[in-house]
């Protein structure tokens, strides 16, 4: 499946569960009206920030697979972030909303009815909405959508929180402690005020361009295994994300003489190292440094150059305290 096929997918899983959500959305309130628990209303009342952030998050699905232009070089994948960031903001509001609805049922109660009813359409509601969540996920995840893992989560949240309230509602049955309503949106408005606070986070790592280091990690795992005797060193090796795609760039030092066309086959040959451990589309922008003898050459492991000037010693590592460095490390040897 090419990465059209991919986005009319997601945009389609999308608009299928922002359908989900609206007739989810009037069976909550059909529940709350029928119950008068303000434990189901705080529910519904979270389903109204699920369809607004399913509604912006098919727009940024949508605006993220524009092609890049004059005024968005790099794309426009960062719409992720900021509507990861937004639906973080929201899931936190609707947290907070639960955990102000509960304390407040502590000294003004009401009375509930049609408990039954209101089992029934919580639990079936809160399953839909798992499902629901649990695929946008996964093939957010599958597919490097922020997006979508960041709506499937928080459709899974909306989930728990259901849960939470049929168990309350259960307890109410069988007890007839009506408090057990108002502690269980509690605990649950504060685990999704959680979840928003985590999205939150990831979106501001998003758009300040924060390092993922467990990435790095691994990209610079696989090109140690396939390292040329002729990659003589690398280093300001950089990462940023836009959506699902990567732009990644470094300074590849290669021997001074090599021609033009030998110096594009090499870093060809590391961009294709890098692309096949990335799942993702990956754009590379990779600066070709020549080496500097005699101080380059001790850390050279091309055995054959007849330009050598001194002899080898050991060529450092590529790790990610390495990698990451700004300057060549040929400058940690003294020349002669």
């Amino acid at each position: 499946m090419g990465r059209a096929a991919h986005h009319d997918a997601a945009l389609r899983l999308q608009a299928w569960v922002l359908g989900g959500g609206l007739l989810l959305l009037a069976i909550k309130f059909f529940a709350w009206w029928q119950t008068n628990s303000n434990a189901i209303l705080a529910d519904a009342l979270e389903s109204i920030v699920n369809v607004v952030a399913g509604a912006f998050a098919l727009f940024s699905l949508y605006t993220a697979a524009r092609p890049r232009d004059r005024n968005h070089p790099y794309g426009h994948g960062k719409v992720e972030f900021i509507a990861a960031g937004l639906e973080g903001a929201l899931i936190a509001v609707a947290g907070l909303g639960m955990i102000g609805k509960g304390l407040y049922n502590f000294f003004e109660p009401q009375p509930l009815a049609h408990l039954d009813l209101g089992l029934v359409l919580s639990a079936a509601a809160g399953l839909a909405n798992f499902g629901m969540g649990r695929a946008l996920e996964r093939f957010g995840r599958r597919h490097h959508s922020l997006t979508l893992v960041a709506d499937g989560r928080h459709l899974q949240s909306d989930a728990w929180s259901s849960a939470g309230l049929v168990l309350g509602l259960v307890l109410i049955r069988l007890s007839g402690a009506h408090w057990i309503d108002n502690l269980m949106a509690i605990l649950f408005g504060l685990w999704i005020l959680f979840t928003g606070y985590r999205l939150l986070r990831t979106s501001a790592a998003g758009i300040m361009d924060e390092a993922d280091e467990a990435l790095i990690a691994d990209i610079i795992g696989t090109l140690e295994a396939r390292r040329r005797p002729e990659w003589v060193d690398v280093h300001n090796f950089r990462i940023i994300k836009y959506g699902a795609a990567l732009h990644v760039d470094c300074h590849l030092t290669l021997p001074w003489y090599f021609t033009l066309r030998e110096a594009h086959a090499q870093v060809k040959a590391f961009e294709r190292a890098v692309a096949d451990c990335c799942e993702q589309p990956v754009e590379l922008f990779i600066h070709a440094d020549p080496c500097e003898p005699p101080r380059a050459c001790r850390i050279c492991r091309k055995a054959d150059c007849d330009k050598r000037q001194a002899d080898f010693l050991a060529a450092p590592a590529w790790t990610l305290e390495v990698v990451l460095s700004r300057g060549p490390h040929w400058r940690d040897h003294s020349a002669d």
